[in-house]
């Protein structure tokens, strides 16, 4: 057994285990995704401190938080247009994942809708310089491009298709650049909007996918976030003069993957996140023109949401820890040194909890593996339930997670593995689960079960699974291919049986994830047999299944049809459907409802197990 034990990168560190049972942390507020003033000044940012995500603004300097009037829909991001007059708001009605995108004023007025429209969902990609005009893409069936007037309402479309989003656009708004394909599998496309001509901006490397780019301040360059090149993300930059001369690599490292790059204003520079091996962040600032780049200390263990003021003064992001909740920092571009937007003088829990241990370990394969392992208090083996990430494209992170540490409270460990199919670790992990290679992802959940075992850390008859999204469908999934190795099993959002799944969720969800999962004509023997609703005759450990009412990704049907077959057969299960809720659990009190019954559920049925095995 091999295992990391590294102090958390925070200001704060977690407080040492004790040899009493730990209390659970209580609820506390978050605070995201930050979009400051042209000037500065102000920042706006989400919080959920109204018990739904909200906008609110306050000062840099000084001052309280104000809620700003953005109706009481949950808010999923903001952004303040280039001439301070406007704050752009992506909206989520009853939570779903159709989204629609909303313009008001700084100070709460003329409040009103200018995109996603009936079944369209609107997404933000940002707005053109000086002015308050939004590029948005709208998808129903197909995506669309266009640009938005936010005083007016006047909508300009640009170009329409299938898996198309629109990225960024000249100044003179006379060329588009369009990301299209499937998930893993992008590419990036030139639109001249005068002829609707369009033309791939490089050669298909018939690997990786390029997920985010943007015009170079000269309109004759893109720079492009890309794994096409390389096995771990990197910058590139894509000449426009010479469409001959291959891209040429901007920043790139061999031990750490580029997760996102935030450009400023006047694509001098830009902010760039790394996620280093595990998932933990790191930051720097890049000169474009020189190529220097400087490492600036990172306020937290993960950090997101990058968003420099159109001055380029001020660069905000959201940092969060373990132990720690999310909350807003601030960042002095010219001197790297952050400092928290201290916006009100709330109680905060982050001084409670357990720091995680990073652990490696193999696949039955041979594949490495990694995960974060939460131990409790006092000697081990513990009743253990191991996390399963949604996705699946997505990381186990030593980020804020209240479940975890409300678990670990009750004396159960948590093992939160990255999986095959996870992102951070490089193109060819990313891709390792595609199609027929979802088995082994399904069989490496079990190598985790086997490793936790053996290293002492859990204890047979005690092992439980969670997960949530893709997660969800994986703890299904192992439930019925490998009965008897764990005791009880939480899917919450899951997918149960692929042929429903795809027609049932949105169009331009299954048309992306069909790269991921499979075709499901042409895939559809493999689909069936990797459906968990197949083999649920195998299930029959007690099972707790949570959805969202209102979820229309992976659609709420999915864990009611499970629900009635295990209910047919007799077997122990739980199903708790939260209104209001789409798949992601946005308020406060109904992400609190699915925690409190997870860990209730888990410590019950594995203590329960316990009494049995001795």
């Amino acid at each position: 057994m091999s295992v990391r034990i590294e102090a958390p990168r925070t200001t704060r560190r977690a407080r040492p285990a004790s040899h009493r049972p730990m209390s659970p942390p209580v609820p506390t507020i978050e605070d995201f995704a930050p979009a400051p003033s042209p000037d500065g000044r102000r920042v706006a940012f989400l919080s959920d401190r109204a018990g739904t995500p909200g906008v609110w603004v306050c000062d840099v300097d000084a001052g309280p938080p104000v809620a700003l009037p953005v109706g009481d829909e949950p808010v999923l991001a903001v952004s303040w247009s280039p001439d301070g007059k406007w704050l752009a708001c992506v909206v989520a009605p009853g939570g779903a994942p159709r989204t629609e995108l909303w313009v008001v004023r700084p100070d709460g007025t003329r409040r009103r809708q200018v995109a996603g429209f009936g079944r369209r969902s609107a997404t933000l990609a940002g707005w053109l310089p000086d002015g308050a005009v939004l590029a948005v893409t709208e998808t129903d069936e197909r995506g669309q491009a266009l640009l938005v007037d936010a005083g007016t309402g006047q909508r300009q479309v640009l170009a329409k298709g299938d898996l198309l989003t629109l990225l960024d656009v000249t100044p003179d708004a006379g060329v588009a650049l369009l990301r299209r394909g499937p998930r893993n599998a992008r590419w990036l496309e030139l639109l001249d909007v005068a002829t609707g001509e369009r033309r791939r901006l490089v050669p298909d490397t018939g690997r990786g996918s390029t997920d985010q780019g943007w015009f170079g301040p000269d309109g004759t360059s893109v720079l492009a976030r890309t794994d096409a090149y390389s096995e771990l993300a990197a910058l590139v930059r894509v000449d426009l003069t010479r469409p001959e001369q291959p891209p040429t690599r901007l920043a790139g490292r061999p031990d750490a993957e580029l997760e996102h790059v935030t450009p400023s204003a006047d694509g001098q520079r830009g902010a760039l996140l790394w996620n280093t091996y595990g998932g933990r962040s790191e930051l720097s600032l890049l000169d474009f023109a020189s190529g220097v780049q400087r490492a600036v200390a990172a306020p937290g263990e993960v950090l997101g949401d990058a968003a420099f003021a159109a001055d380029g003064g001020l660069l905000c992001l959201t940092a969060q820890g373990p132990v720690r909740p999310r909350e807003v920092w601030l960042v002095d571009p010219s001197t790297g040194a952050p400092r928290p937007l201290r916006s009100d003088t709330a109680p905060r829990t982050d001084d409670a909890g357990v720091a995680p241990q990073l652990v490696d370990l193999r696949a039955r394969d041979g594949l490495p593996l990694s995960g974060w392992l939460y131990r409790p208090a006092g000697p081990g083996p513990w009743p253990t339930a191991i996390s399963l990430h949604g996705g699946p494209e997505a990381q186990e992170r030593p980020g804020y997670n209240p479940l975890f540490q409300a678990l670990v409270a009750q004396g159960v460990a948590v093992f939160a593995p990255n999986v095959r199919g996870s992102s951070g670790f490089g193109r060819s992990f990313v891709a390792a689960d595609n199609l027929a290679g979802r088995y082994g992802a399904i069989a490496d959940v079990a190598a985790c079960a086997d490793f936790l075992v053996d290293a002492g850390v859990a204890r047979p008859g005690q092992l439980g699974c969670l997960g949530r999204s893709y997660g969800g469908y994986l703890v299904l999934a192992v439930l019925v291919n490998f009965p008897g190795l764990f005791a009880a099993g939480v899917a919450e959002c899951g997918i149960s049986d692929f042929r429903t799944f795809f027609a049932e969720t949105e169009p331009w969800i299954a048309a992306a994830a069909v790269s991921k999962y499979g075709d499901p004509q042409r895939d559809g023997d493999l689909l069936r047999d990797l459906s968990p609703l197949t083999h649920i005759d195998r299930l029959d450990v007690p099972v707790l299944l949570i959805h969202g009412a209102n979820d229309t990704n992976v659609p709420a049907g999915e864990s009611a049809q499970v629900a009635e077959a295990l209910a047919a057969r007799g077997v122990p299960h739980g199903h708790l459907v939260l209104d209001g809720e789409g798949h992601d659990f946005l308020a406060r009190d109904n992400a609190e409802a699915a925690r409190t019954a997870t860990t209730s559920w888990l410590t019950r049925h594995l203590a329960a197990t316990a009494t049995v095995v001795g």
